[in-house]
């Protein structure tokens, strides 16, 4: 590791978020990041600062050691449904605590929060309400934007720059719920190891990131995936076929979603058992992937296991009515 690095772009990333830098300086550097290809120090470094200026959710340490966020950095232009969402849902029917960081669309027809307020599901909580959404149904949503208020000042800057920036990546690592175990998709697999490294600075206890050979920040369902795990501060790259975990592939294009409430019907006939073939199966994929990261699964084709089984026994879909009647109780 690089601490004069990690150090110098802690102090610029600090200068970013209390507003010290004009927005040109603040404009320049992201650029300069960006051609130079962000380190696995400055991702960290950068991702800890924004963190520190975020509001936090009010849970104990115990709880917050138990939480596990699956996302992706968006950016694929795959038009998919929203697969990682729906995954949520059925990883919390699978026991897992599930602090889901995410906003409505930039890059989709359909962004998380546009999905979940599609199916009922009231996104409208207070830092409380939703800590103690989290306790109750092991599932809760929060608004990345406001959790983050430091990037007002930011987001004028970013939107005059015409190409991605490092706060592109920097979402997943920065939970508002503070987890500790992650499964992260990118769009790039360039990304992968410097992610999985910027996590292990960041002291993740487990975290497996992915990046589909087909260009997905997904688990794929239509080609071999690239991956690398964080377990016990050791590094371990590893591929992933779901041929070879027991599922078959599909054409890409059979994932592709549409409006949030096309999108919510997805979800919710998968989570029934009405939908089969390569949405059921893309969701099963990466939930066994998230399980194994999490601890609940020994391997791929375990977690698969685990994720039918709370689908044939309707535990994903009673966990999706509960997380509705428990968000508009509030």
């Amino acid at each position: 590791m690089n601490e004069i690095l990690h150090k110098q772009t802690k102090e610029n990333f600090e200068n970013i978020f209390t507003n010290h830098w004009s927005a040109e300086q603040t404009r320049e550097y992201l650029i300069k990041l960006h051609q130079d290809g962000e380190k696995f120090e400055q991702i960290s470094a950068a991702s800890q600062v924004m963190a520190k200026h975020s509001i936090k959710l009010p849970i104990t340490k115990e709880l917050q050691n138990q939480i596990i966020d699956n996302c992706g950095t968006g950016g694929d232009g795959s038009n998919s449904f929203n697969i990682s969402t729906t995954v949520s849902i059925l990883l919390s029917a699978c026991g897992c605590f599930v602090a889901k960081h995410g906003n409505k669309s930039i890059t989709s027809q359909s962004g998380s929060a546009d999905m979940l307020e599609a199916l009922g599901i009231n996104l409208n909580l207070n830092i409380q309400n939703q800590a103690d959404m989290l306790g109750d149904t092991g599932f809760v949503f929060m608004f990345a934007l406001h959790h983050h208020p430091a990037m007002k000042h930011i987001m004028p800057v970013r939107h005059s720059i015409d190409h991605r920036t490092i706060f592109n990546i920097l979402g997943p690592l920065t939970n508002p719920a503070g987890a500790k175990k992650h499964l992260i998709g990118v769009f790039d697999k360039r990304f992968i190891q410097n992610m999985t490294k910027a996590l292990m600075l960041n002291q993740s206890s487990s975290a497996i990131v992915v990046s589909s050979k087909d260009g997905l920040d997904e688990v794929s369902i239509s080609d071999i995936t690239y991956a690398c795990r964080l377990q016990d501060a050791q590094i371990d790259n590893f591929t992933i076929d779901p041929v070879k975990v027991g599922l078959k592939l599909y054409d890409k294009a059979d994932i592709k979603g549409g409006t949030p409430q096309d999108n919510a019907t997805i979800t919710k006939d998968i989570l029934a058992e009405k939908l089969h073939g390569a949405k059921r199966d893309i969701v099963l994929l990466n939930t066994a992937v998230a399980l194994v990261a999490d601890g609940k699964a020994d391997n791929i084709k375990h977690g698969i296991s685990i994720a039918q089984t709370n689908i044939a026994n309707r535990k994903a879909m009673q966990k999706l009515e509960q997380i509705i009647d428990v968000s508009n109780s509030f």
